[in-house]
């Protein structure tokens, strides 16, 4: 059964088939849509596996653009091995997959300015942190900062959506080790500065 593969759990698959308004025609062309997007993944993972191991043999030199392009894929790929199941359950699928569909269409130049504003946010972020005020001008700024840099990857920004972000640094172990990092106690930080950045409270 596709639901159990897409992580849905078994009582949430038993509604779905005996509910009424079920069309199993529909939800086998729905599998099969996603079975085939799945598909041009692993075949463009191979791709490129295949092209690395050809250039490790020196067999083929592969051009700048080539290995910026694998770059690439190998960031979604990680990053869906990491995070994905819990974004495409929070965001979804449509959502996730927009956003990776911009980042495989950065160009070398965007992502050269992606590199500097992450350094910028971090180092506004850790300035911020020291004057222990989410409300100051540097927590703010880092709070725009932040938003810039999501919309490398958003299609689409919310308050609501980034405040739900911030948050999820604190409760993910994960985030909120990559953002303690950079400052210890940086994760709950940014959660409250960001508050006051999105007007929203809770």
């Amino acid at each position: 059964m596709f639901y159990r593969e897409l992580g849905v759990n078994l009582n949430d698959i038993k509604n779905i088939i005996t509910s009424p308004l079920f069309n199993r025609l529909e939800a086998l062309k729905e599998h099969r849509a996603r079975l085939i997007d799945e598909k041009k993944r692993i075949e463009l993972l191979i791709a490129n596996v295949e092209k690395t191991i050809a250039m490790m043999e020196g067999r083929i030199v592969m051009t700048d653009k080539e290995k910026f392009e694998g770059f690439k894929q190998k960031m979604i790929e990680e990053n869906e091995i990491k995070y994905g199941k819990e974004a495409r359950k929070k965001y979804g699928n449509e959502a996730v997959d927009a956003s990776n569909k911009k980042l495989m269409n950065m160009t070398e130049e965007e992502y050269a300015a992606l590199e500097k504003l992450t350094a910028e946010l971090n180092e506004t972020l850790k300035a911020a942190y020291e004057t222990g005020d989410p409300g100051s001008e540097l927590a703010q700024k880092a709070c725009e900062l932040r938003r810039q840099w999501l919309m490398y990857f958003w299609t689409d920004y919310s308050k609501e959506a980034h405040m739900g972000l911030a948050q999820m640094y604190v409760d993910d172990e994960r985030f909120k080790a990559y953002y303690d990092k950079i400052v210890p106690g940086c994760a709950e930080f940014l959660r409250d500065a960001m508050r006051i950045y999105t007007g929203i409270k809770e």
